[in-house]
């Protein structure tokens, strides 16, 4: 803004008169006025500043939100390309292994869907082996957890329930096939009364579960 000039001022050196008083206070009120002004285009220059920045910030959390998105899919799609293939090693040869534990099944059918709206049950199941009295039920999954086996345990309840209305007496068991498997959910799975099927190079290992599998 400068030096505001007074009357003692050099350029006022001498006598002061109204005029000489008047004409500096007229221009240190045009400084002032140009100092406010200066100040209200910075003060606009900052508000546009920053609302940029609020843009800028909306378009970067956009755009992480779609690539996250992008990559669920992507997962999601990788997911299940390991389920199918998963399935593809299995069903072959899951009738002849299970004839190890005692089991004679005659049928498999992948992707057993169940969809009773008259008594609300529905339920998918990814392998159904079975045979005039007995059935298997077995969950595939790429990695399996604790929740997946509540969720197959939920899947076999439903599954009696089901056939109980129909008029169905054969005994259902329970069987989980997974990639990874912790010792952790093996554990859970065992407490079960599940199977476990578990990939070993080429070919697949059943494992029962301690004393009598269960049965629903």
């Amino acid at each position: 803004m400068g030096e505001i000039q007074t009357a003692s001022s050099p350029r006022f050196e001498g006598k002061a008169t109204f005029e000489t008083v008047w004409a500096l206070m007229q221009e240190n009120a045009q400084q002032m006025k140009e100092f406010r002004e200066s100040q209200r285009e910075s003060a606009q220059e900052m508000k546009k500043f920053r609302e940029s920045q609020r843009e800028s910030l909306k378009e970067t959390e956009r755009f992480m939100k779609e690539k996250s998105t992008e990559l669920n899919i992507k997962i999601g799609s990788l997911t299940n390309l390991f389920g199918d293939l998963t399935l593809g090693m299995v069903i072959p040869k899951l009738r002849e292994k299970f004839r190890d534990f005692g089991f004679d099944f005659q049928e498999s059918c992948p992707n057993y869907d169940i969809n009773d709206k008259i008594n609300n049950i529905s339920f998918e199941v990814d392998i159904l082996l079975q045979n005039g009295d007995k059935a298997m039920l077995v969950e595939v999954k790429t990695k399996l957890t604790i929740e997946r086996i509540k969720k197959h345990v939920e899947r076999l309840e439903k599954m009696r329930k089901y056939t109980d209305f129909r008029g169905d007496k054969r005994t259902f068991f329970g069987a989980v096939a997974g990639f990874a498997i912790t010792e952790e959910v093996k554990k859970a799975a065992f407490a079960q009364g599940f199977y476990i099927i578990e990939p070993d190079g080429e070919n697949f290992n059943i494992t029962p579960p301690d004393g009598k599998p269960k049965e629903w």
